[in-house]
């Protein structure tokens, strides 16, 4: 037994902040001081706060340390782990207070969170079976193959009120059931869509890498539930970390009998395989995505027939995301009453959110459906940085739209999301403060989605570039009235006419912003300004002479040298020789430098 256990993150957000090399200063330092039978170090997934990483946990006291180096490891386990005083300089403070160290579960970070499909991310080594197995893995699975039948398993599901977690929210079980005909008579498949495309989304990655033995047990007990034997998991090639740790959770599992032939002795055969993803964004569709393990150029397939009839190999086929998955063996255990109490009427459970943008607490965070996007930014999230006032919300990535201030009281769900124009998608949230312009944001994630089609569809190929070059032309201070009505028209015409769900979501961005930020559009149009001071051809960058000390730092600055004056005179920017980089901006120690 060990008196003391050190968490490390091994997350991809923490390994590149360094947290490797602080593990292996760690462990030098732990044999150095001739502790290596009295202090476990356990590298484990994401802990949720990505931006205080790389994060160390040190058990039983459960110290949080935030932004260790490695050059800090020699102090703490000198002082902390040999002579039992807390390092308070690397601490995170919002875990500190007049009685010592308080609960992680007691900081406004974690409070009002409820970990689901994160409860085991940032607690367990994921290489390790033996330690998920200790938190109750593979119960649920040895529960339906020793004491349920199919139909049960999808009554459990459907009755959890459990929706798919990756795009639109379709009931789980529902899509189980269409598949769940014929078993045993014909090949059916089980996918799992972890090929995360959205920027700023990494929910799935993490659950992968903190937590992979949840996604062969769930996607085991979906092949019971169906009466299939063979599971393909679809992943980034970008993921390298995740990657690796479901190839060796595979090959434990095959070795402990929780994958392959008879598992539990129940006559059951079901196995996974991987299959890497080349980064099409288009594959998070479920028929482009089993096109491509066929094989093929990842292009979606027109439906009817859906997956679920007509799939991979043109067999019957589910498809979920690891999320969903990720809730599946807890709400076996625990029952779907247990699941159901949680969220709201029509939107069950709890929702993974990658919290990104203008936002103090940058990082994963699980919240019960229902929860307000004020909860999240403002407590959760810690606020905006900067005294910056909050402006808006993207959710769901390209396919989502952007959620005003005025909107942030609205219990976030999968309907309510629609209603005031936006959606869940797989659960990016970006957050934007005052500075961010909303046509500029429009035109981002229109670009992202020009690149991203895969050009099969013509509403699709031809009208999002359309869009987006009507957008361009918007920030240039060259466009008119009658652009932002053909830029709605267009909109609503490719929501209505592309084949799949990647041309049907991409106006969203530009249904929104026009929705909520039309006076920006105008202002871009009419005026020619930028109101966020974004847009580089509206902008005018200006000295205030009340200001300007005649230092030249500016003008020594300037990479064009538009900027004029001699020491001790008031300088003065030359618009036409001006490239707007805004160097000078960020030099001036005064403030006399401003744009307009």
């Amino acid at each position: 037994m060990f008196r003391s256990h050190v968490l490390i993150c091994g997350g991809t957000g923490c390994t590149s902040s360094g947290s490797q090399q602080v593990a292996a200063k760690l462990e030098e330092e732990i044999k150095r001081q001739g502790l290596e039978k009295e202090v476990a170090v356990v590298k484990t997934g994401c802990h949720g706060l990505c931006a205080l990483g790389p994060i160390m946990i040190v058990y039983p006291e459960a110290v949080l340390y935030s932004m260790v180096k490695a050059e800090d490891i020699p102090e703490i386990v000198e002082e902390h782990l040999l002579k039992g005083r807390v390092v308070t300089r690397l601490v995170y403070q919002e875990t500190v207070n007049a009685e010592g160290i308080k609960s992680l579960n007691d900081t406004d970070f974690y409070k009002k969170q409820h970990r689901i499909a994160l409860r085991n991310c940032g607690v367990i080594n994921p290489e390790n079976i033996e330690e998920y197995i200790g938190t109750g893995g593979y119960e649920a699975l040895g529960k339906v193959l020793t004491e349920m039948t199919p139909d049960e398993v999808i009554q459990v599901i459907l009755d959890s009120g459990l929706r798919g977690r990756g795009g639109a929210g379709f009931p789980t079980g529902l899509k189980w059931k269409f598949a769940s005909g014929n078993r045993g008579n014909v090949q059916k498949y089980v996918c799992c869509n972890a090929d995360e495309g959205d920027p700023g989304a990494f929910m799935d990655r993490s659950v992968l890498e903190g937590d992979p033995h949840v996604v062969l047990e769930a996607m085991a007990i979906a092949g019971y539930a169906i009466g299939a034997s063979q599971g393909y998991i679809y992943v980034r090639a970008e993921y390298p970390i995740a990657v690796e740790r479901l190839k060796i959770a595979i090959a434990q599992a095959r070795e402990y009998g929780l994958l392959g032939k008879d598992i539990f002795g129940s006559g059951f055969d079901f196995d996974i395989d991987l299959r890497l993803g080349a980064g099409a964004f288009v594959c998070g569709e479920e028929t482009a995505l089993m096109t491509s393990i066929e094989g093929n150029r990842g292009e979606p397939r027109p439906r009817p027939p859906f997956p679920a009839v007509k799939g991979l190999f043109e067999k019957p086929t589910i498809l979920n995301n690891v999320e969903t998955y990720a809730n599946i063996p807890q709400i076996i255990l625990n029952g779907p009453e247990w699941f159901a109490s949680m969220g709201t009427e029509k939107s069950k459970g709890t929702k993974v959110f990658a919290l990104g943008g203008k936002i103090h607490n940058t990082g994963l965070v699980e919240i019960p459906m229902g929860t307000t996007l004020r909860t999240i930014i403002e407590e959760i999230g810690g606020g905006i940085p900067n005294g910056k006032k909050f402006k808006a919300a993207q959710t769901g990535g390209p396919s989502g739209g952007c959620i005003p201030a005025e909107q942030m009281d609205v219990p976030i769900d999968y309907d309510n999301l629609i209603a005031i124009g936006s959606m869940m998608g797989s659960g990016g949230l970006i957050v934007m403060d005052e500075d961010n312009c909303m046509v500029d944001i429009a035109k981002f994630f229109l670009e992202f989605t020009v690149d991203e089609s895969c050009g099969k569809c013509t509403p699709c190929r031809i009208g999002t570039k359309r869009m987006y070059e009507i957008l361009d032309k918007i920030t240039k201070g060259q466009g008119t009235l009658e652009d932002i009505d053909k830029l709605e028209e267009l909109a609503y015409y490719i929501k209505e006419n592309a084949l799949c769900g990647l041309g049907q979501t991409a106006p969203n961005p530009v249904l929104s912003t026009l929705r909520y930020f039309r006076d920006e559009y105008i202002a871009h149009v009419v005026d020619k300004k930028c109101p966020a001071g974004v847009c580089k051809s509206l902008l005018t960058y200006k000295i205030d002479p009340d200001k300007c000390k005649g230092c030249t730092l500016c003008a020594r600055t300037c990479p064009n040298g538009a900027i004029e004056g001699t020491v001790r005179e008031v300088h003065v920017i030359n618009t036409e020789k001006c490239i707007k980089c805004g160097a000078c901006m960020e030099k001036c120690r005064f403030g006399a430098i401003y744009k307009e």
